[in-house]
């Protein structure tokens, strides 16, 4: 009779890691999940656990997503302000 529980990662690591460099909010909710799983495989419930594991896995996704974007809006935008300043100083006016 097997008594262990099946390996369920927890992906608490990347969750803590997207909350610290990518996008806070996007992060916390990732954590909350991931600090979930453990709990749920004690109980014996390992759907669950999956589930919080998923859940866990695409906020961190989401939070390295959103970091993404941020990033490209703000190099979109100092770009175009650069630019529209520079060419302004330009002309002269």
């Amino acid at each position: 009779m097997n008594t262990s529980s099946p390996a369920v990662s927890n992906n608490l690591v990347w969750a803590i890691l997207s909350t610290l460099f990518c996008c806070l909010p996007l992060g916390i909710v990732s954590i909350i999940h991931a600090a979930k799983v453990n709990g749920l495989l004690a109980a014996g419930d390992v759907a669950g656990a999956r589930d919080a594991s998923e859940k866990a896995k695409k906020w961190a996704i989401w939070s390295a997503l959103a970091w993404v974007v941020v990033v490209i809006l703000y190099v979109v935008v100092f770009v175009l302000l650069g630019v529209g300043g520079a060419m302004s100083g330009a002309s002269g006016y």
